[in-house]
């Protein structure tokens, strides 16, 4: 029965309630622009979004602006973008990912064409 009290005791002394990733408090967040997909299975659908770095894929999001239909056919409603929206959040220091800055750099450059 001591020993029983006496390890219990020396367990609440070792243990240890800290968690490694946040040692030093800090949380880095950020905004990103991603795609966001939707629409039905083998029929994707993407709305490009405007989102917390920390949040889900598919979930809350600060603003939608544009989207990206991998299933439609050649032509301009493939893929649309808020230009106007996209270069303030750009400028607010949001950063693309990599699908959506090669989507953008893709379909930009047919219109300018």
């Amino acid at each position: 029965m001591v020993f029983g009290s006496l390890q219990l005791a020396l367990c609440a002394k070792i243990s240890v309630n800290s968690r490694p990733f946040r040692i030093f408090g800090v949380v880095i967040t950020m905004v990103v622009i991603r795609l966001a997909r939707g629409g039905a299975k083998k029929r994707p659908f993407f709305n490009l979004v405007v989102a917390d770095s920390k949040r889900a894929r598919d979930g809350r999001f600060i603003e939608r602006i544009g989207f990206y239909n991998p299933q439609a056919p050649e032509g301009p409603e493939k893929f649309r973008v808020q230009n106007e929206r996209l270069t303030y959040w750009q400028g607010k220091g949001a950063q693309l990912s990599d699908t959506a800055r090669r989507l953008v750099k893709q379909f930009g450059e047919k219109k300018a064409a």
